[in-house]
């Protein structure tokens, strides 16, 4: 028998997805009351389909700044990962997709204080769409409801500082030419190398506004959703030194 796509999203047998439900309720229901429009998973509960449905593009975003804020005030939510795990295992339906650099120092999941089954987190370095980034984000977005597709850049990124050295190894060089446009798109009055922190950033930032069209330029499903309001595609720039992450478009 043929499936479609969003037979994916959530798997398991009727029966299962049954207690799945029940098990997921009778979490919710011990949980302090919330505005579940305006906010992810907490404690012991997962992000269910009807909460994360009713929420806009624009309130998606507003969680993610505030997860930010818990994050960098160090009161963030105490969650019951297990719990969570349990809870997702028999379907997910997450708020966003993250398109992140894979510097260790930039985990979007803690940045933004969200649980298991919040978000979709996708890392490359340079946080680039190449096709495969791109088809994942398609995923996300239009079979699986995610409201945001965000990209997600860094302050002293090591792979915005390769595409300005002009670094070549091996399959890196590659990677490293999609960022190369950033670069002599970047108006900067000062030093232009990668010794000088404020010119990298300037080029990250700048990177990240590309990136943001080229997804759009590039799937025209994404466009499409966003076009219609379904969907927000933005960026953000995660400053390593402060914690705290600047949407920038």
């Amino acid at each position: 028998m043929k499936r479609s796509l969003s037979d994916y999203v959530s798997t398991g047998s009727v029966s299962g997805r049954r207690r799945f439900l029940k098990t997921a309720w009778g979490m919710c229901v011990a949980t302090p009351a919330a505005s579940w429009a305006l906010q992810f998973s907490r404690g012991r509960s997962a992000l269910r389909k009807e909460e994360r449905d009713r929420m806009t593009p624009r309130q998606v975003i507003e969680e993610l700044k505030k997860g930010n804020e818990r994050f960098r005030s160090g009161n963030m939510v105490a969650r019951d990962y297990r719990a969570q795990q349990q809870a997702t295992a028999g379907g997910q339906y997450p708020a966003a997709v993250v398109l992140g650099c894979i510097d260790s120092r930039a985990p979007a999941e803690t940045i933004f204080d969200a649980g298991i089954g919040d978000t979709f987190n996708a890392r490359i370095a340079g946080n680039v769409a190449d096709d495969d980034m791109l088809g994942s984000m398609e995923f996300a977005c239009s079979v699986a409801g995610a409201k945001v597709a965000l990209v997600f850049g860094h302050t002293a990124c090591g792979a915005i500082k390769g595409a300005i050295d002009d670094v070549e190894m091996g399959n890196l060089t590659g990677l490293l030419s999609r960022i190369k446009p950033a670069i002599a798109a970047t108006k900067f009055d000062g030093q232009k190398s990668s010794k000088n922190p404020a010119y990298v950033d300037a080029v990250a930032r700048t990177n990240v506004l590309m990136v943001c069209d080229d997804v759009r330029r590039r799937s025209p499903i994404l466009e499409d959703l966003e076009k219609k309001g379904s969907i927000q595609i933005a960026g953000a720039l995660y400053d390593l030194g402060t914690g705290k992450v600047e949407f920038v478009g």
